[in-house]
């Protein structure tokens, strides 16, 4: 008992803490409604500070993976971002993988969440995102313009 009541003394504020932060995220839904480019897409969320200047990887394909910079939470759809994923053919904000791009412009989310929700929340919204699989309770949202 006595290590139950420490347990939820450690719980309680955590819980706290995390449903805070999401109730201070950006929400970049907007942004996933697969009309825009890839440029437009990221270029905005660097310039605000949200989004690290340099992509922490590039896929062989060219997509270029971004963080959140530390202590930003976004989210979309009202799942956590782990990373924006983008593509421009020819953009200097992006560098090219070694094997053979995806297309010339591709871009999207990898979030926090099971493939049947974030699907649901993505068609409920109206977009036309393709929504992919990535590992259990980790999804990509993607917009080929």
């Amino acid at each position: 008992m006595m290590l139950a009541a420490r347990l939820s003394r450690l719980a309680v504020p955590f819980a706290f803490t995390a449903s805070a932060s999401l109730a201070h995220a950006t929400a970049i839904e907007s942004q996933l409604d697969c009309k825009s480019t890839p440029h437009d897409f990221i270029a905005p969320l660097q310039k605000e500070g949200l989004l690290e200047k340099k992509a922490m990887r590039v896929e062989p394909n060219s997509i270029n993976a971004f963080k959140p910079v530390k202590g930003t939470v976004m989210t979309a759809y009202g799942f956590k971002v782990y990373a924006l994923v983008a593509y421009q053919k020819d953009d200097p904000l992006f560098r090219q993988g070694k094997g053979e791009p995806i297309g010339d412009a591709a871009y999207g989310a990898v979030v926090w969440g099971g493939d049947d929700e974030v699907e649901q929340r993505v068609r409920e919204a109206g977009s036309d995102a393709v929504v992919h699989h990535v590992a259990p309770f980790i999804t990509a949202i993607f917009c080929k313009p």
